[in-house]
């Protein structure tokens, strides 16, 4: 064991995709479809939300939030991806690890939080409609998602600086496509006790508690639509929650897939595939989901163009 705050490994290497030559080119094809994509479906939505008046409303507010965190969560890792598949290695130094997990973090953990106040949105929505304006008003629609921001900002720091203190001796080769918390761990020549214990803080305050806000958000949704007496009011209601709803099961799913397990014991090809889903291919279908169903935006879209 290492005694210290002494780090000798000064390069990480990424294994990526190294296991799978035969499909590089095609690995390569798609990321760069998709993280085009991602550029350009979010930044529609933005564009979109920000130029029609009529789309200045609490839950776009909410969604150009989330938007631009899937933007940014997906630019801190398929850029680096996409290059690694390229040039075919994966070489990051420690510093430059540590600044990609940071980032990582702050929009993941952000999110969640975000995802509980959109529910929020809609239960206020739904179970008091005639409030709705007096409640969801700016002022609360700011301070909502500023405190989103916040606590992924703190999580990130936290989860930095006691990944920052690990040592790290040997070996330098990260199962992983990017930097992450728990293959970073599994390298550790030092204690990681502190480490855990933030991983299931986060599991717990950041993780269990914004799921909790969301099953009873959308507990009493459900109980207020079975009340209503119209077929057509009923799925009106239930069309304005289920955007939200699938973009709420795809990413505690993945999260779920990526997290919920012991840290020496892990299927890397597993921990991959979850991995791409999360930070490639979810922030590509969000703004699909939020589009495809919803005629305001539809609406916005004939205008803009």
């Amino acid at each position: 064991m290492v005694q210290g705050n002494f780090t000798s490994v000064k390069i990480f290497i990424l294994l990526g995709f190294a296991h799978l030559p035969q499909f590089q080119v095609f690995l390569i094809v798609t990321f760069i479809f998709l993280y085009a994509c991602t550029l350009l479906g979010n930044g529609l939505i933005v564009l979109l939300i920000v130029k029609d008046h009529r789309l200045h409303t609490p839950m776009y507010f909410f969604l150009v939030n989330l938007s631009i965190m899937d933007l940014l969560f997906s630019s801190v890792t398929a850029p680096k991806m996409i290059r690694d598949l390229i040039c075919g290695d994966g070489h990051i130094s420690v510093a430059g690890c540590l600044t990609q997990l940071f980032f990582l973090i702050i929009f993941a953990a952000s999110e969640s939080p975000l995802l509980s106040a959109m529910a929020f949105d809609r239960y206020v929505a739904i179970c008091n409609p005639l409030q709705y304006k007096l409640i969801m008003n700016y002022k609360l629609c700011f301070r909502l998602t500023s405190v989103s921001w916040l606590l992924g900002c703190l999580c990130s720091f936290l989860h930095t600086v006691a990944t920052s203190n690990i040592n790290f001796c040997g070996p330098n080769k990260i199962n992983h496509v990017f930097c992450d918390i728990l293959p970073l761990m599994q390298l550790a020549c030092s204690d990681i006790t502190i480490n855990v214990a933030f991983v299931y803080m986060s599991a717990i305050f950041n993780g269990i508690c914004n799921f909790s806000v969301i099953i009873v958000s959308y507990t009493s949704i459900v109980t207020a639509i079975i009340k209503i007496k119209s077929h057509g009011g009923r799925w009106k209601a239930f069309s304005t929650c289920a955007s939200h709803l699938v973009v709420v099961s795809v990413y505690y799913v993945t999260l779920l897939a990526t997290y919920l397990r012991p840290i020496k014991n892990s299927s890397e090809s597993k921990d991959r595939t979850a991995a791409v889903i999360y930070t490639v291919i979810t922030p590509v279908i969000n703004p699909l989901i939020y589009s495809l169903r919803n005629n305001d935006v539809k609406r916005a879209v004939k205008k803009l163009f």
